[in-house]
């Protein structure tokens, strides 16, 4: 079985979205790694990890989902994560990341959010 994972970036005006599609793993973190230094997000933004297309998530993938965080604060800037889907959601839950992340049920919705905020 071939892993992969597919990646979509965009701009907003909020921050970048990086749009993960497929397996977050120890054979394809280094791909979202090696992105996340393109999609820094300008003062008071934000950076959008749009999970929805994720089918899996190991400790490693966690552990690049800190690394975006880690990479969004050295911009004076935040991470969200977006529609997180339910096993990676429970993990999180889990862990307590739930309290470390801020959670939207859409990349959309993370926007709308940055907005009200930001005004």
């Amino acid at each position: 079985m071939t892993k992969h994972l597919t990646l979509h970036t965009r701009a907003t005006p909020a921050g970048p979205v990086l749009e993960l599609i497929g397996e977050l793993d120890h054979h394809t973190a280094r791909e979202v790694r090696a992105v996340l230094p393109g999609l820094t997000p300008s003062l008071g933004q934000q950076l959008v990890l749009d999970l929805g297309g994720l089918t899996f998530c190991d400790s490693t993938g966690i552990s690049v989902l800190i690394a975006a965080r880690n990479h969004a604060q050295g911009a004076n800037a935040t991470v969200v994560l977006a529609a997180v889907p339910s096993h990676l959601d429970r993990i999180l839950r889990i862990v307590g990341l739930d309290q470390v992340f801020a959670i939207h049920l859409t990349a959309q919705d993370a926007e709308i959010a940055w907005h009200i905020v930001s005004d």
